[in-house]
């Protein structure tokens, strides 16, 4: 074969382009060979630091008591008998010595409780570290003392929603967490006192798309609903309410300006506030 028709597709005479292992025809499509062997760089460069390329590891996290660079003995399938029993009893010791305090076994227990509150709401990545480093320091200012933890898990997941301003009400957070409602709000006052939280008000157009998911709502009252939040807002009718409510008065207000049949009780309980909370800022904006 020419060097001229090793560069042109046999097909169809297109242009031939290289993509990853395959080469292809970038006229009709066809795949004119495929080189499994991967040619590029054998080392990583993990997003924490782009110029510095690692052979080996994952990259440090907050998520870990040890930030992860404890060593972790994994499961082999082909060992067999005496061996697979010596590397079971190697790493149920491991296990054991890699913890070697009550304060780590505690904080090992309250980071995979935030990490699967983060994934059961659907969080992102920062917001597990963040949650972390915030029991953490609960922990290194003693006040877990008499509390429970999975509440301090659960209060440090919540708190950080609220410093990022992340819509999650407590009623969701303990609807997935092991703590109850006391135990979280005990716990979040305790870090709201002692720690001085960063929280403020959740702007209530931040509860809108989630709560027309869960309503199945049309998408034109969810941009009314908007509008209507943003009006709240210049009227000064968000001070002093939960944003959630607030929220869901505009979605049912936005649903009653279109003739939506939805009711105020199921709106209510989508946003978790009682159907007189919606009503009052319901009766607000619709007053002229």
């Amino acid at each position: 074969m020419s060097s001229a028709s090793a560069r042109c597709c046999p097909e169809c005479d297109g242009r031939l382009h290289r993509e990853r292992t395959e080469t292809i025809c970038g006229s009709c499509g066809l795949v004119v060979s495929e080189d499994a062997i991967d040619r590029g760089p054998e080392w990583r460069s993990f997003a924490a630091d782009e110029a510095d390329p690692r052979r080996t590891g994952a990259p440090l996290t907050r998520s870990r008591h040890d930030r992860g660079l404890s060593t972790e003995i994994g499961y082999a399938t082909r060992l067999k008998g005496r061996k697979r029993r010596r590397v079971a009893r190697m790493r149920r010791h491991h296990n054991r010595a890699k913890i070697g305090s009550k304060t780590e076994r505690n904080r090992v227990y309250a980071f995979t409780e935030i990490r699967r509150l983060i994934g059961a709401l659907q969080l992102p990545d920062h917001v597990r570290d963040r949650a972390c480093v915030l029991f953490e320091s609960a922990q290194n200012e003693d006040l877990l003392r008499g509390r429970s933890i999975e509440g301090f898990a659960a209060a440090a997941v919540y708190a950080t929603c609220r410093a990022d301003a992340i819509s999650r009400t407590v009623a969701e957070v303990v609807a997935h967490a092991k703590a109850t409602r006391a135990e979280l709000k005990a716990a979040y006052d305790a870090l709201n006192r002692e720690l001085g939280l960063p929280t403020g008000p959740i702007d209530p157009r931040e509860y809108l798309a989630r709560f027309a998911t869960e309503l199945d709502l049309p998408a034109a009252v969810e941009r009314r609903a908007r509008d209507l939040a943003g009006e709240a807002a210049e009227r000064g009718l968000v001070s002093g309410r939960n944003p959630a409510g607030v929220a869901a008065a505009c979605l049912y207000t936005a649903a009653d300006e279109v003739d939506h049949a939805i009711t105020q009780r199921r709106v209510a309980a989508v946003a978790d506030v009682t159907p007189v909370t919606l009503r009052s800022t319901y009766y607000d904006l619709t007053d002229d």
